[in-house]
């Protein structure tokens, strides 16, 4: 049984700011019950793709496909209104606030009517509650402060909150930037959650261990462009941590202080010529399942 064609799809989509050419003639499909990861380092175009495909910014060249029609939105709200929801780095929460607040944050239900309309507390609590447990978030204090809330907590709670709010696809800026193992850990088990009910998950990050193990499909920009599109099936992990730490680039830098360790005989470059060479070694050697 063939799979349904993409949900959201970019193709030969290009921006430029200026002189500066941010993205070139990228082409990208992004299915429904997928987690999608683009990987790049910094500067490769991620931040501006994601920044597209949100309404952030209009794409100067190329085309951009909502279940296979082309789309072209004027702001987020245009891109929120038809399901795609996006959770950066930064979030949007009011660290002072509670749990259940920041939850609907500016959309609170309401009971009564004229004069009488109040925020209903009760419902409020009672939706948040159970959203968030739909999702596997287990809060014991829907009044604490959202900033008592761990990194991975917040994160966790943005997902299930773009979730209640009818996402179909979920763009995600680096969720787990900062966080530490366990949280880290946490927020991708949230990230499965939200695939397992049908959203396509655009998964952006410089992070290839946290990338491999939720991922079914990988998109790696460089400098703008598309540097390679796998499914999971056709790209081991140490293929992958090899594309992320720029393997071609890095034996272009060991040839050159092997050269310069020649001409000037310094045993130290000569040294971190050698110890970078064992890195991409051992990048190659990495397969799925190993132990890195």
């Amino acid at each position: 049984m063939s799979r349904a064609g993409p949900l959201v799809e970019v193709e030969g989509v290009s921006k430029r700011f200026g002189s500066l050419t941010a993205l070139d003639g990228v082409s990208a499909a992004f299915h429904a019950g997928e987690v999608s990861c683009v990987l790049g380092d910094n500067g490769a175009g991620k931040s501006t793709l994601i920044k597209i495909l949100a309404g952030v910014h209009a794409p100067d060249e190329g085309t951009y496909r909502l279940d296979g029609e082309p789309v072209r939105f004027d702001s987020p709200r245009d891109a929120l209104a038809r399901g795609i929801a996006t959770v950066y780095q930064d979030l949007a929460i009011v660290p002072l606030m509670s749990v259940w607040r920041n939850f609907f944050l500016g959309n609170e239900p309401t009971t009564g009517t004229g004069p009488f309309q109040r925020l209903d507390v009760t419902s409020a609590k009672r939706t948040a509650r159970e959203e968030m447990a739909k999702m596997g978030i287990a809060v014991r204090d829907l009044d604490q402060p959202m900033g008592t809330m761990s990194g991975g907590e917040r994160q966790s709670l943005a997902i299930a909150r773009a979730v209640y709010y009818g996402a179909r696809v979920l763009i995600l800026d680096e969720p787990t930037a900062a966080l530490g193992v366990k949280q880290a850990g946490n927020v991708l088990r949230h990230i499965v959650m939200a695939k397992r009910r049908g959203l396509a998950v655009i998964l952006i990050t410089h992070n290839p261990n946290h990338a491999y193990p939720v991922g079914d499909h990988f998109i790696i920009l460089r400098r703008g462009r598309t540097d390679g599109d796998y499914r999971k099936e056709e790209l081991p992990l140490g293929e992958l941590m090899r594309s992320m730490a720029g393997g071609e680039d890095l034996e272009v830098l060991v040839e050159e202080l092997e050269r310069e360790a020649k001409e000037t005989s310094d045993e130290l470059l000569e040294e971190t010529a050698q110890e970078i060479q064992e890195e991409i070694e051992g990048l190659r050697r990495i397969a799925p399942g190993e132990p890195g």
